[in-house]
């Protein structure tokens, strides 16, 4: 178990120290390159979520997050035995909401710093990297034991 949690931890860490970066060294609205044609470091701030959706509703947020972070502690506890990669994918989300929520609950926005430059894009952080990979594993496994239930069916 403890494993899951220091996953969720360098998780959490991560995501803080570059927005912790970011707001201490850039302007917001700053751009630095990072891969030509294709990254850079972008200052910015969100008072809302994923593609600036619920702009100032930090309330609504804490409250949300908080049911989120509960909820994931709980199933964590009962599953980590047997589903390994469900429970990487859960901590990867939960040091991911844990990021969010601690600069919304502290500061009342999000430092977005990444931003795509050959498309048009949100600028997005490293808690929202954590939490769509965390995603996608979530899927990745439930399609692979829909296979592995329709194979030994």
């Amino acid at each position: 178990m403890l494993r899951y949690y220091f996953v969720a931890i360098i998780a959490f860490a991560v995501d803080q120290i570059l927005k912790w970066n970011v707001a201490t060294y850039m302007d917001i609205g700053q751009k630095i390159p990072l891969i030509s044609g294709f990254i850079q470091l972008t200052s910015h701030r969100n008072r809302g979520a994923a593609f600036g959706i619920l702009q100032n509703q930090r309330l609504f947020f804490i409250i949300v997050t908080t049911v989120v972070l509960i909820g994931i502690i709980v199933y964590l506890y009962k599953i980590y035995r047997k589903q390994k990669l469900l429970s990487y994918a859960l901590a990867l989300i939960f040091g991911g909401a844990l990021g969010n929520f601690v600069d919304r609950t502290l500061h009342g926005e999000v430092v977005d710093m990444l931003e795509f430059t050959f498309i048009n894009y949100p600028v997005f952080n490293m808690a929202d990297v954590f939490i769509v990979t965390g995603v996608g594993l979530i899927i990745f496994d439930t399609l692979r034991a829909s296979r592995t239930d329709k194979g030994s069916a």
